[in-house]
């Protein structure tokens, strides 16, 4: 059974070596949040995924500071045990270190977050350790970076030579240096996975990276079966929730169109007819500021 109690970036730390494994989830909204985390996920990410998945844009280029925070928000109503991150979205930390700390800034002040994740290795580490030494914690992101597809040339399995492998181990290790307390691997060789995660002291979260991570990450709509256009072949689908949206609209379109829905069962009855007045009794009103009357006036004094 989850634990109820607030899962922290120091937690995840401690459980490199010792588990048990990292669950993490993408969510965007307070009910998906609410849903995950019933279902026991550690780690709720708002990540910048949701231009492709929420907003339908071909990649996350497009998505704002701005809207990390709305999104962020969102989820953090929702959300009561797991850790949230959110990411770090395009150009909000690339063009130096103090860019790089304001905007981790607004997304803990402004966002609810409790720790942010930003993309790339040895170059970020610098960056990575001045958003840290400020009290944030930072979640690293090695392997394929969204934010830079067209730099790599599309949605492309990296690490695949040896000297790919070492700059990923050499990445991984200048990002634990700078002080990131975990790091996401996506779509790596198994094997190359294997060698950073035993690289470095802190956990590895995989996403298409193989079985020998410290945890797994997953876009929640991927798992549940409902962002049918893509589908990586690390991704696999837990439920076929979009079927079952289609289906569910499909009886609500033809309920309405025969005149099944709504019923008398979803619809409000007339108002109820007021109780009748009390019948006369012949007492007269009490007047205010006279006194009351106990019967016929005595003789006696």
């Amino acid at each position: 059974m989850a634990s109820s109690n607030k899962i922290t970036a120091p937690e995840l730390r401690a459980r490199k070596g010792r588990g048990p494994k990292i669950a993490a989830v993408t969510a965007y909204d307070a009910t998906f949040a609410r849903l995950l985390e019933e279902g026991g996920a550690d780690v709720l990410l708002v990540g910048d995924s949701l231009g492709m998945v929420v907003q339908g844009q071909p990649t996350t280029l497009g998505v704002t500071l701005d809207e990390i925070i709305y999104h962020g928000r969102a989820v953090a109503r929702g959300s009561e045990r797991a850790h949230l991150v959110g990411d770090m979205p395009f150009m909000s930390y690339q063009t130096g270190v103090v860019p790089a700390l304001e905007a981790a800034g607004r997304m803990m002040k402004e966002g609810a977050f409790e720790a942010v994740k930003l993309e790339g290795g040895a170059l970020y580490a610098e960056h990575v350790r001045a958003i840290v030494n400020a009290g944030i914690p930072v979640m690293g992101h090695l392997g394929l970076l969204p934010q830079s597809v067209h730099a790599m040339g599309g949605f492309k399995v990296q690490g695949r030579t040896e000297a790919a492998a070492e700059r990923l181990v050499a990445d991984a290790r200048a990002l634990e240096a700078a002080g990131a307390y975990s790091l996401v691997l996506e779509a790596i060789p198994a094997d190359v996975a294997r060698r950073v995660t035993e690289a470095v002291s802190i956990p590895t979260i995989g996403i298409g990276a193989g079985p020998h991570c410290d945890g797994q990450v997953l876009v929640c709509y991927d798992l549940l079966g409902m962002y049918g256009e893509l589908k990586p072949k690390f991704v696999k689908r837990f439920a076929e929730a979009g079927k079952l949206v289609v289906q569910a609209t499909r009886a609500y379109v033809d309920e309405v169109a025969r005149g099944e829905f709504p019923g008398l069962e979803h619809s409000f009855g007339a108002p109820k007819e007021l109780k009748p007045a009390p019948e006369h009794t012949g007492a007269k009103p009490v007047v205010a500021g006279t006194p009351p009357s106990y019967g016929p006036a005595s003789d006696e004094s």
